[in-house]
């Protein structure tokens, strides 16, 4: 199979690079703009509007490089070292992001979901010089900065107040009440760091994924390009929402990747409205439908599964959906039919395969008739590649696989990131000869279209054959009598060979499987994925009810969790006696 492109056009590797900031906040046309809302808080009902919000990060950008003495904080751009943030979605967020932009001092997205020992671990790893915090979470990264030995002088507030702390609202006040002038935006090269996010860690330690102002640039383009193919078969029409603009719910944390870049890196891409959530809540979400008319929706697999097999969601208003999708992980096919069945104004639910190492996006799926119609998406499907992109599909031995032939996906672009921070072995693994090593599992057929597996770490080998937890999840999934809401299949310890791996199903009953009870639903399962998958695919290890699958806020499935509570139990149940 030879080196595969994408079908898109791509913007010229050629493009000089610029500050982000002025890539996205410069053009020209926002100065046409109306003053439009950009922040609902959904839960105190606060609003900004777009004049006030560039205002404010322009206010945040003097404040941040004013020196101490005169009332700042004293950042130098591209000396002072990186600046952690470490909050839940909050409005003050965006505005300390896109002023470290501007100012070319990068900043580093500590996940506000951490615990204590993995806060302690993000601080270490990113030698952070300065670290802005919500009101909520500062006890814990006191705690966390006290352990390190990082100065608290070097706290501040991002959001709220705190006795004794300046806050960033604070200093923007400070700034804006002496009337400091404007600071320019920084210039920047190709290699110039712009953030880190983190790797989610599941198999170690996190990395810190460095991506630069180009990357970030080549990323908001693939965008835009897809967006001019999807309105040639799909014009956008005039929406009902009170400004005559998107609403979008903006739920995923904004740490993430994916939030970062829906919800900060491309907000000024168009007009828009967003509603921001702190964090995660199923019934908030449904409450912010029929409250704002929730037009625009991004979510991971966890989410949809909470939100279809949420009894008030019968009861809720989808009408005003007119676009969303979902990422982060693998969405099971019957999954997405089930929210599109609930969701019955969606003319599509789009879907895509990234990572922080290819900056976002690196394959989505077409809309339906785009390019001529040539990739319509078919059923498991990941997409074609995006803009700019190119693709190998690997063998174990390294050698290219032939169409329709698992394999690692390996990726080359501008998006591909630096690399890892401070971790050069990692960045010698993955990072090889131009190419971005996924560590995921694709095939590709002869149309070119793409079709994830799964991760090479969650792959079993049984009697010298792949097996993918994927495939038997899917299955599961697919019974037709839905005894399943949710599910996670992984290895465990078999009778006949103590080293090699069975698969084994922890599943989460519906209310279906419920009313059978679980001997009925394990013998239905049994029977059913005996009679469409292969002998040596069979779940040898068994199946357990669980009330919940362990999953990352991203939806990533915590297999090793699962797995080390079976081997603990396991080794906890006596061993019989042998007789002699």
């Amino acid at each position: 199979m030879p080196h595969l492109k994408t079908p898109y056009r791509s913007l010229p590797l050629s493009t000089p690079t610029v500050n982000y900031y002025d890539y996205i906040i410069g053009r020209p046309e926002l100065k046409e703009w109306p003053d439009y809302t950009v922040h609902i808080d959904v839960v105190t009902g606060e609003r900004r509007r777009f004049r006030a919000v560039l205002e404010r990060i322009e206010l945040a950008a003097i404040a941040l490089t004013t020196p101490l003495n005169d009332g700042g904080i004293g950042l130098v751009p591209q000396q002072s070292g990186l600046v952690g943030i470490l909050s839940e979605n909050c409005l003050e967020f965006p505005i300390l992001v896109l002023a470290l932009l501007k100012i070319a001092v990068p900043l580093a997205l500590l996940p506000s979901l951490s615990t204590l020992h993995e806060t302690v671990t993000l601080l270490k790893l990113s030698d952070i010089s300065t670290l802005f915090v919500s009101e909520k979470m500062f006890p814990h990264a006191r705690a966390a900065a006290k352990e390190v030995g990082f100065s608290e002088d070097r706290i501040f507030i991002l959001q709220g107040g705190v006795d004794g702390k300046i806050s960033l609202p604070r200093l923007i006040d400070g700034v804006k009440a002496r009337g400091l002038p404007k600071v320019p935006t920084e210039t920047v090269q190709d290699d110039t760091l712009a953030y880190l996010v983190y790797s989610s860690g599941t198999t170690g330690l996190p990395k810190g994924v460095m991506a630069s102002h180009r990357n970030m640039v080549f990323s908001t383009s693939q965008l835009g390009i897809l967006s001019e193919e999807v309105s040639k078969v799909n014009p956008p029409g005039v929406l009902s929402t009170p400004e005559k603009i998107p609403v979008h719910a903006s739920v995923l944390p904004w740490y993430h990747t994916m939030g970062a870049h829906a919800f900060i890196f491309r907000l000024f891409i168009a007009p828009v409205t967003l509603v921001v959530f702190p964090q995660w809540s199923v019934d908030l979400v449904l409450k912010a439908f029929s409250l704002y008319k929730i037009t625009h929706f991004m979510m991971v697999p966890s989410m949809t599964y909470q939100m279809i097999h949420n009894p008030k969601l019968a009861k809720i208003d989808l009408s005003s959906l007119a676009y969303a999708t979902a990422g982060a992980a693998h969405l099971p096919p019957e999954l997405r039919l089930a929210f599109q069945r609930k969701a019955k104004s969606l003319p599509f639910l789009f879907e895509g395969y990234g990572m922080s190492e290819c900056t976002y996006s690196a394959i989505s799926l077409p809309f339906p008739g785009a390019l001529g119609g040539r990739f319509n998406p078919v059923r498991g499907m990941a997409g074609i590649l995006n803009p700019s992109m190119e693709a190998r599909i690997l063998r174990a031995d390294g050698t290219d696989a032939d169409y329709n032939e698992t394999g690692e996906l390996v990726l080359r672009g501008p998006t591909v990131v630096l690399g890892y921070w401070k971790n050069q072995k990692a960045t010698k693994e993955t990072f090889r000869d131009g190419w971005l090593y996924t560590g995921d599992r694709f095939y590709v057929d002869e149309q070119e279209r793409f079709f994830y597996v799964d991760r090479i770490k969650d792959t079993l080998k049984i009697s010298g054959k792949q097996v993918s937890p994927t495939e038997i999840e899917n299955t599961i999934l697919e019974h037709p009598s839905r005894f399943v809401t949710d599910v996670a299949v992984a290895g465990v310890s078999g009778e006949r060979m103590s080293d090699e791996p069975v698969p084994r199903a922890w599943v989460v009953l519906s209310s279906a499987g419920k009313q059978q009870g679980p001997e009925a639903v394990f013998a239905a399962l049994e029977e059913w994925t005996r009679s469409r998958l292969s002998k040596y695919k069979w779940l040898r290890g068994g199946l357990q009810v669980v009330d919940e699958i362990p999953r990352l806020p991203t939806g990533k499935i915590l297999r090793r969790k699962l797995q080390d509570e079976f081997a603990r139990s396991e080794n906890e149940r006596p061993k019989a006696q042998a007789k002699l």
